[in-house]
């Protein structure tokens, strides 16, 4: 009878770089599954009645309307919308940074509108909402807000076509005859 031998492949040295590039992709992986599970505990069905603080935020062209309630459980409701399914992958995380820097993220409920602009803007307008939201329940956050410039509304806009170029600036091709 043959004898079967199995065989070990050696590990390769790994160069400093490479292993510094592991172990932050291991850490970014970490943060994704983190980021994914922050939201799983909060109630499909939430009744926003009650007393609320009203707000509004911009960015572009996107307008938010920002309702937040007292007392409630961290759920964020957009457009009738669970947050998560309303802005897929990265924007639940960014709308929600003024909660996460100020620590009220599983103590108040907020109902969104937002309209007009695309995606970003509209991600951007919510959170800028939310962070105008926290500024009138507390004053003292202001500083902590400030800092991280969640209340300065961003001014930049598409800038207008002028006539006589294709576009805002750019200039038809010249030509000697």
């Amino acid at each position: 009878m043959e004898k079967k031998t199995k065989t070990v492949k050696e590990k390769k040295a790994q160069t400093p770089k490479e292993a510094e590039i592991e172990e932050v992709s291991a850490e970014f992986s970490a943060e994704e599954d983190a980021k994914k599970d922050a939201f799983k505990d909060i109630p499909d069905n939430v009744e926003f009645k009650g007393e609320y603080i009203r707000t509004v935020g911009r960015r572009k062209t996107s307008v938010a309307q920002v309702r937040m309630y007292k007392d409630g459980k961290g759920a964020i409701m957009i457009n009738g919308k669970k947050g998560n399914q309303f802005f897929v992958g990265e924007g639940l995380s960014i709308v929600t940074q003024p909660l996460k820097a100020t620590g009220h993220v599983r103590d108040l409920n907020f109902s969104i509108i937002v309209k007009g602009g695309g995606v970003t803007g509209q991600i951007e307008a919510c959170r800028h909402g939310i962070a105008r939201a926290l500024l009138v329940l507390d004053p003292l956050l202001k500083e902590a807000l400030k800092v991280n410039k969640f209340l300065t509304r961003d001014p930049r806009k598409k800038e207008r076509k002028k006539p006589g170029l294709k576009g805002a600036r750019k200039r038809p091709q010249w030509s000697k005859r």
